[in-house]
């Protein structure tokens, strides 16, 4: 079975498309054709990489797993380029049996997409070996590139001079030197974080090597990188400098900069900061506006009783609403669902942020400026003037900023902020501890919204498994919940791991809440400055549901498991 030379795509499916689809398909990449073919059909992906591979006489390969010996036939700048790899297929070869020539062995390789005539032209160029294609999924033959070659391994590749990917050919008296590779490495670093769906990326220069990683989903992780990445260092670290328009000579200083990334469709802000290491600067970059993606208080995770507790305080005409945790449990993104909730004509809405992470239209939004006396609290008294009916301030840092937006409350303006406490009711000592009367806090606090982010089962993989009833016990009663409950569960949702999640079981996040609601009692609780110890009793008893409570709802929804609701609820509370 040889590659084909055919069109993009076989007549049996061609037929089935406008010349707007077919064309759509034709000007995708490799990698994302699939998706943009299964988009066009309004079929699930994993039917139309089985309709594609029928049409085109291919097998489609899962479980894939590359084959080592296969590996150096193949420059990492073409395997990128064509999104192909190299992958082990059939049985293990019999012990004792003769081996056959290496240059009759079959090079099997799984592809994303459909071969055609230039790709075969272009691997017989570097190897004899018979080949024989494979369709799988994309994003699995893009992990593995990754995982063997390393991001950007295409770029800093210069073991392939004889190799000349077609977007090189087409420009004229192409000049490909060092720092060329070097642009193109940093935008494919940057591109698939963007494809991880990563927050951040950090480079760290090590002893004898540069460390790059990714926290996607919370955590970190290691980024594969190819072999002769520490020769371009120091270049990589003055490119991304040169981006964030820094000071490239100063390497004694922190330095704070922003780049406006753009590649491929893809319009990104990204925050850039600096420190000096004993080795080199190390550099961390924040992701923000990616895709400016609009989130719901649905696609938080948010129950109808959570939204509904939420929805009657945004209705209020004036008083404070706090959302606290730590830094990256989504409490911009959830003051952000809650502003496009009330977002009117009739209503003037003014935020103060830093930075701008989304933008939401027919709102006045104010980027804070430390560097030049524009603080949040100098902001703030600015803002008061502006007529407001809504104001929100990214975060309540000092006593300054609090005592001005707890004063704004009172005067007849709705204030939405954010603060670092690990639950609720801790947001009311918080205040209390910064210096602000309590009886301003009780006043003018009217809900705090504690919250995390868990990651979320993979929907392709996940499983039912059987519970262990004494582990099961020992959980709730870490959680919070009711221990009892473990009597009436007999199998919950685990990970398992497949070609769309990368392996990891997980895809995504969801959001888990702790909703505080002053009542008259807790009003003198806090009067007499009662611990957050007390104020959370107060409350439980009053019905407030704890993070762990809610996580335990989101396991028995099948939206999460018990291992990620206890890694980010008792790493916090212990």
């Amino acid at each position: 079975m040889t590659a084909p030379d055919q069109e993009i795509l076989p007549a049996s499916l061609a037929d089935r498309l406008t010349d707007e689809q077919r064309q759509a398909v034709a000007e995708a990449p490799r990698e994302k054709r699939l998706e943009t073919l299964a988009a066009a059909l309004s079929r699930p992906e994993p039917e139309v990489l089985e309709n594609l591979a029928a049409a085109a006489g291919l097998t489609v390969a899962s479980n894939l797993e590359t084959d080592p010996d296969a590996r150096g036939l193949l420059p990492a700048r073409l395997v990128h380029e064509y999104q192909i790899i190299p992958i082990k297929f059939g049985p293990p070869p019999v012990d004792g049996a003769t081996t056959p020539p290496p240059h009759t062995v079959p090079l099997h390789l799984a592809t994303a997409w459909l071969p055609d005539a230039l790709m075969a032209d272009w691997l017989r160029t570097f190897t004899p070996r018979p080949l024989v294609w494979h369709l799988a999924v994309p994003e699995r033959v893009h992990q593995l590139i990754i995982e063997n070659f390393g991001v950007g391994a295409g770029s800093l590749d210069d073991g392939d001079d004889s190799y000349i990917a077609p977007e090189a050919q087409k420009q004229e008296e192409e000049v490909v030197d060092e720092d060329a590779a070097v642009v193109r490495f940093v935008t494919d670093v940057i591109s698939q974080a963007i494809a991880d769906q990563a927050t951040d990326i950090h480079f760290e220069p090590q002893e004898g090597a540069l460390r790059i990683r990714y926290r996607v989903d919370g955590l970190l992780v290691p980024v594969p990188l190819p072999e002769n990445l520490l020769r371009f260092q120091d270049a990589i670290i003055s490119r991304l400098k040169i981006m964030a328009r820094m000071n490239i000579s100063e390497k004694r200083l922190p330095q704070d900069g922003r780049i406006n990334f753009k590649a491929a469709g893809i319009v990104l802000d990204i925050r850039v900061s600096t420190v000096p290491t004993i080795y080199a600067e190390s550099i961390s970059l924040r992701l923000l506006n990616q895709k400016k993606e609009a989130y719901t208080m649905d696609r938080l995770g948010m129950s109808p009783d959570e939204q509904a507790q939420i929805v009657s305080i945004l209705d209020y005409p004036h008083g404070i609403i706090l959302v606290t945790g730590p830094t990256g449990s989504g409490k911009s993104t959830s003051l952000n669902a809650f502003l496009r909730k009330i977002n009117s004509t009739d209503l003037r809405i003014i935020t103060i942020e830093d930075p701008i992470e989304y933008e939401v239209p027919g709102v006045n939004q104010m980027q804070v400026r430390p560097e030049i006396g524009l603080t949040f609290a100098d902001a703030l008294r600015h803002v008061l003037r502006q007529d407001p009916d809504v104001i929100m301030v990214g975060e309540i840092r000092d006593k300054d900023t609090a005592e001005i937006a707890i004063r704004a409350s009172l005067t007849g303006h709705l204030v939405f902020s954010t603060l670092h406490t690990n639950d609720a009711p801790g947001a009311i000592t918080r205040l209390v501890d910064m210096g602000i009367e309590p009886f301003l806090v009780a006043s003018a606090i009217e809900l705090v919204i504690a919250q995390r982010l868990v990651r979320r089962l993979c929907v392709e993989c996940s499983r039912p498994a059987p519970v262990n009833k004494i582990k099961l016990r020992e959980n709730l009663a870490i959680l919070g919940a009711d221990p009892a409950e473990a009597e009436l569960i007999e199998m919950l949702k685990a990970p398992v791991g497949c070609d769309r999640c990368r392996g990891t079981g997980y895809r995504g996040r969801v959001g888990i809440f702790e909703i505080f609601r002053l009542n008259d009692e807790m009003h003198e609780l806090v009067l007499k400055r009662e611990s957050t110890r007390v104020l959370s009793e107060c409350a439980r008893k009053n019905g407030m549901r704890t993070l762990g409570q809610s996580g335990w709802e989101k396991i028995k929804l099948g939206y999460t498991s018990f291992d990620e609701v206890l890694r980010v609820v008792t790493m916090t509370e212990g």
